[in-house]
């Protein structure tokens, strides 16, 4: 079963990655077809395109969907906040330079004598 569930997960992170490869296998199988009925330069024989340009259509078409897709989800991910504005600052000794701009620090539940110990920089 976990197995199952391996593929099933490989197969759907892999997909994206496999579609034009189905577009290209249906080109491949149906080309008589495509070339006789949906080419554009079907009644121009000299240009030898055997619906190739049907293919790029296609294929076009395709990336065009998935980078739509990609940006909508890149648009609608929800912003995770890693840093705040540092409420106070842990100082190691050094001198504060004045800055305009805000100063940011990982947040932290309280300050710690013993931690100020441990996170001291290393002595030149």
């Amino acid at each position: 079963m976990r197995i199952l569930i391996i593929y099933i997960l490989l197969f759907a992170v892999l997909l994206p990655s496999i579609s034009p490869l189905g577009t290209i296998a249906y080109y491949q199988v149906n080309r008589d077809y495509i070339a006789r009925v949906l080419c554009e330069n079907r009644n121009r024989p000299e240009l030898h395109c055997n619906g190739q340009c049907y293919l790029a259509k296609r294929l076009k078409a395709q990336q065009d969907k998935q980078d739509k897709q990609t940006t909508e989800h890149v648009q609608n991910m929800p912003l995770i906040q890693l840093f705040c504005e540092a409420a106070f600052s842990i100082n190691f000794g050094r001198p504060v330079q004045s800055d305009p701009s805000p100063q940011f620090a990982y947040l932290l539940s309280r300050y710690d004598s013993s931690l100020s110990r441990l996170l001291r920089p290393p002595r030149l």
